[in-house]
């Protein structure tokens, strides 16, 4: 029986009716915000797992929504950063996970299917895929996963679905089949390339969506093992609900555990800071009017 669990605030993925080590952790990982200034950025300071809770555990308070699609919750700050981080454990043991926000799918942009695709490739392999911080839009840059409340149009299932309306992070787990994970493993030399054991990392009040901010440099490696060594049949979704800081105490009653990220954040890391990204609600857009009227120094030259 498929299984995922909460533990540590990561998603455990485990299939031990596939391979008793097919087993799988994915947490969501606080980052800071690049700029969108049109240069590619490294992956900026990680500043821990975003906690997580079931909704179940919540059945009183959460949108019933939530409660028919299940899964689990957690609390983000308008315009907030995260990235998606895999970790495979001791054995490594390969898994394809498709991945989407609002059911709009990350590396395609198209919408949510249950198989997997090979092209164009519509799933991560991990390993050796460590994470992913954002949209693909190119070869070797992404464009970093940013909340956004839904209704502002500011999400990427705004922009591309004809009916947007699910938000939050969905992501779906396709364990390597047993049989091909043993005999990968009997040539240890050929499966540490595949998965990138040695590998050098490369430089480079409301229901929330993700949006797209600045570039990273990231690369989305392409499947080193093959389209048909994954199980298919035996794969396990969970969806990812996100809500802003106001949500998240109307459902569980308490303030969000973090605060979001500092202007000494942001010093340390080199990076500029600008604390109204942050804004718990939209701001005014200003008036095009006022906007033409001349200043008292500009009149006092005249």
């Amino acid at each position: 029986m498929t299984m995922i669990e909460l533990m540590n605030d990561s998603l455990c993925f485990s299939f031990p009716q596939v391979h008793p080590h097919a087993k799988l952790e994915i947490s969501f990982i606080r980052t800071l915000r690049i700029p969108d200034d049109g240069a590619a950025y490294p992956n900026p300071p990680r500043l821990g797992a975003f906690p997580m809770v079931h909704v179940d555990d919540y059945e009183s308070s959460v949108p019933a929504q939530w409660l028919e699609w299940g899964g689990v919750m957690l609390p983000m700050y308008q315009s907030e950063a995260l990235l998606v981080q895999f970790d495979p454990g001791k054995t490594r043991y390969p898994f394809a996970v498709k991945l989407a926000a609002g059911k709009i799918n990350a590396l395609t942009g198209d919408a949510w299917t249950n198989d997997l695709t090979l092209h164009p490739q519509d799933y991560a392999v991990s390993p050796p895929q460590e994470e992913i911080s954002g949209y693909c839009v190119g070869r070797g840059v992404v464009r970093q996963f940013i909340a956004m409340p839904l209704g502002l149009g500011s999400t990427a299932e705004e922009q591309l679905a004809d009916n947007p309306k699910y938000g939050g992070v969905q992501v779906c787990a396709y364990p390597m089949k047993a049989e091909a994970f043993e005999r990968f493993s009997k040539s240890p030399d050929e499966f540490e390339v595949m998965t990138g054991v040695n590998e050098e990392q490369a430089p480079f009040h409301a229901k929330m969506g993700l949006g797209l901010g600045g570039l990273l440099g990231q690369n989305v490696k392409l499947d080193p093992f093959g389209y048909d060594v994954w199980d298919r049949q035996n794969r396990s979704r969970c969806f990812v609900h996100l809500t802003d800081s106001a949500l998240w105490t109307a459902i569980t009653g308490q303030d969000p555990p973090v605060a979001p990220p500092r202007a000494m954040h942001y010093n340390l890391a080199g990076l500029p800071y600008h604390e109204e990204i942050y804004a718990p609600t939209p701001v005014h857009e200003g008036s095009r009017i006022l906007e033409k009227l001349r200043t008292i120094e500009t009149q006092a030259g005249d």
